[in-house]
C-alpha cells in the first residue's frame, strides 16, 4: 500500500486537529504534527473530534520544521497554500506523498514556499475569501490523493442493516 503523510506544521486549533486525525485514522494515512502546538494533546476538544480513533492513528511529533526535514527527507512534498499557482487535482501524487499545511492563522512560511514553487498547491476558491476550514482542506486533498491511488486498502461499498441491496 503506498504510503500518505498528512503534515500540520503548528496546528493552533485542537479541533481541526481532532478532525484530521479522525480522517486519517479512517484512511490510513500518517499524522505528522509540528510543535510548537496552540493547544495540549490532552486537550479534551482536540480528543472529542478525534474520538474512538486517537488509537487507531499511526502519529509523529516533531519540535520544529527543521526537526520534520531532517527526518523524512526522502518524501515528495505538497504544500497546501492559498498562494500556489497549481489546482490540487492537476498534480500527481506518487508514494510517499507528504501533503503539508500551515498553521490556521498564518499558513506556511512563505519562504518555504517561494523554495518550492512548483510544489505548492491551491485548492479553488473564491478570491475575496481567505480560506477554506483546515481540516475541510486537509480531507479536500487526501480525498484526492486516495481517488487517484483508486482508494488503496479502503472500503468502497457499504452495506444496508436492514435490507440486502
Amino acid at each position: 500500500m503506498p504510503n500518505l503523510n498528512i503534515v500540520l506544521v503548528e496546528p493552533q486549533i485542537p479541533q481541526n486537529t481532532g478532525n484530521i486525525s479522525r480522517t486519517c485514522a479512517v484512511t490510513g494515512a500518517r499524522l505528522h504534527l509540528v510543535r510548537p502546538f496552540g493547544f495540549e494533546i490532552t486537550d479534551k476538544h482536540l480528543k472529542r473530534a478525534g474520538l474512538d480513533y486517537w488509537d487507531k492513528l499511526d502519529i509523529t511529533y516533531y519540535d520544529s520544521i527543521e526537526d520534520f526535514f531532517e527526518k523524512n527527507s526522502d518524501g515528495n512534498f505538497f504544500y497546501f497554500t492559498t498562494k500556489g499557482k497549481k489546482i490540487h487535482s492537476d498534480c500527481k501524487y506518487p508514494d510517499n506523498s507528504y501533503l503539508i499545511f500551515g498553521r490556521e492563522d498564518k499558513g506556511l512560511p512563505e519562504e518555504l514556499l517561494y523554495s518550492s514553487p512548483d510544489s505548492c498547491m491551491r485548492i479553488p476558491m473564491r478570491s475575496e475569501l481567505r480560506s477554506l476550514n483546515l481540516s475541510n482542506s486537509v480531507a479536500i486533498a487526501v480525498y484526492e490523493v486516495l481517488r487517484q491511488w483508486d482508494y488503496p486498502n479502503l472500503s468502497t461499498e457499504g452495506e444496508l442493516t436492514k435490507y440486502e441491496w
